[in-house]
């Protein structure tokens, strides 16, 4: 593929992510944070109060608070992460990787540990157990699947148009396996299947008018 095939279909994936999550409401400040486990969590998300327009951010400070995507609430996440798509997508990201993000959760990755004879071995994602302790029987996978529920069908397949251009333009071949695995154990059911945007505007509709005709009627009582 030349260089402007290239160009062109990485500004065509920027501009459906543009367009796919331009209406995504912006949490209130309050709902940012998901992980109030030590410090940390809340000195990342700060950085993120009162920026409703996830478009006006800077790639810098995207980079500087790349933590902030392992510590924001579902829609937090929703909300910012599209931001770092693009600015991944422009080459403007040094430390955050938002492609980890989306697949890291459905390949298993081994790691050797030095722990005396034999070597241990060390597996994480995918089918690999998360926590026995603290989440019983829940897999890497399932909580991968978790977290990324909150994209919307459209949503899914502006990421799978991400995804496939990563994919595309992986020229050693190091991510195309975990992208492989990501898009056929979720994102491409997702993006087909997944809940739509007009779902969630229907049910928060129906939530509104129930809410309403709750609070006439009690005023009516009164």
């Amino acid at each position: 593929m030349s260089s402007d095939m290239v160009m062109t279909r990485r500004e065509s994936v920027i501009e459906t992510l543009l367009e796919t999550f331009k209406g995504i409401e912006f949490p209130g400040d309050q709902f940012l944070q998901g992980s109030f486990e030590g410090c940390e969590p809340y000195d990342e998300i700060a950085a993120f109060k009162g920026k409703k327009d996830w478009r006006a951010l800077d790639s810098a400070m995207l980079d500087a608070h790349y933590s902030a995507l392992s510590f924001f609430s579902e829609a937090a996440f929703r909300f910012f992460f599209p931001a770092y798509l693009i600015a991944d997508l422009r080459g403007e990201l040094r430390t955050a990787d938002p492609l980890f993000h989306l697949t890291g959760g459905f390949s298993v990755t081994s790691i050797d540990a030095p722990a005396g004879s034999p070597v241990t071995t060390l597996n994480t994602g995918g089918s690999t157990l998360l926590n026995p302790r603290r989440y019983g029987a829940i897999i890497s996978a399932d909580y991968a699947r978790y977290r990324l529920s909150v994209f919307t069908r459209e949503e899914a397949r502006a990421i799978v148009a991400y995804l496939e251009y990563k994919r595309e333009n992986d020229d050693h071949g190091i991510n195309a396996p975990r992208i492989d695995a990501a898009l056929n154990a979720f994102w491409l059911d997702r993006a087909a299947n997944g809940p739509a945007q007009m779902d969630l505007r229907a049910h928060l509709r129906a939530e509104s008018e129930f809410i309403a005709h709750l609070r006439r009627k009690s005023e009516n009582k009164t």
